[in-house]
């Protein structure tokens, strides 16, 4: 069974992380991507439906998850006629502990489609999201600003400008069909490193992710682009754009606090080439790896 996912089965309904969970802030840390995607792709499973769109997603990540075995836990809070509203917590099982340390939780929208008011509405013009063209079997994140344009060489990008990323997200589980609503949690995941990297790295951790999307995206490979960052007294607020080859489809927003005492450079970790063993840390401690694993 292939290992390219953030999970697999274990025992009793519960899931595993894998080295691709792991996160660049910590040795036994897993990474925003990967809880995130677990949470939607719970939602979904238990509680998708045709003609409904997950809407927004909502997940408070107030506890560091770790890599050891994890539950999944959903319930509806409403059931209406246009509206759904699923609540969904992620709790980490260390050793015999049968009922878990909460570790995440939130909430899925999911609104009944149908047709647009009629009259037309003011919409921000839409940019030119011309995309670069990957190989199948990368799963790197690339980069744009307008000094370089696109690149994957993470280290040429660090500095205070605008950018945006353009990633294949990770699966959550092997053998499991990966869907556009997963994908689409996963890459806004994004929205953090995309308007919290500065300069000197990344120095925010988020506490959270929302996703609102107007429809589902296409394709394999999904973009973030930054739109607004403020900061004050070590809080930051931050909003992406979600894009896809078609052009939006929706908007990420975070909110972050000061972890400078754990700030990632991203030009003194190791190269992504490095990525190989078991996790993004050397057995010396060395940083590896690229932004799948902040």
């Amino acid at each position: 069974m292939s290992t390219h996912s953030f999970f697999l089965p274990g025992d009793s309904s519960r899931v595993v992380p894998t080295p691709m969970a792991l996160s660049l802030w910590g040795p036994d840390a897993l990474n925003g991507p990967a809880v995130c995607g677990l949470a939607a792709y719970a939602a979904e499973r238990d509680h998708g439906r045709e003609g409904w769109l997950p809407a927004r997603f909502t997940l408070e990540l107030f506890k560091s998850a770790r890599r050891i075995p994890t539950s999944l836990h959903t319930e509806v809070l409403r059931d209406g006629r246009r509206i759904k509203v699923v609540q969904v917590s992620v709790r980490q099982h260390d050793g015999d502990d049968e009922k878990g340390v909460l570790v995440a939780q939130g909430n899925t929208v999911f609104l009944k489609q149908g047709d647009n008011p009629p009259g037309a509405r003011w919409s921000r013009t839409a940019a030119d999201y011309d995309v670069p063209e990957t190989a199948d079997d990368d799963f790197h994140t690339w980069f744009h600003n307008d000094r370089l344009g696109w690149g994957s060489d993470m280290t040429k990008y660090q500095d205070g400008g605008r950018r945006r990323l353009w990633s294949r997200p990770i699966p959550v589980l092997p053998d499991v069909e990966q869907t556009p609503f997963q994908r689409a949690v996963i890459s806004a995941e994004g929205t953090s490193l995309a308007t919290n990297w500065g300069e000197g790295g990344i120095g925010f951790i988020n506490g959270d992710l929302t996703v609102a999307l107007s429809r589902l995206p296409v394709g394999d490979r999904l973009g973030v682009e930054s739109d607004h960052h403020l900061e004050d007294s070590g809080v930051s607020a931050g909003t992406a754009t979600l894009f896809d080859e078609r052009g939006p489809y929706g908007i990420g927003m975070v909110t972050a606090v000061d972890n400078t005492r754990a700030m990632i450079d991203f030009t003194t970790v190791l190269p992504a080439s490095a990525y190989k063993g078991d996790g993004p840390f050397t057995p010396d401690g060395e940083r590896r790896g690229d932004d799948r694993n902040v």
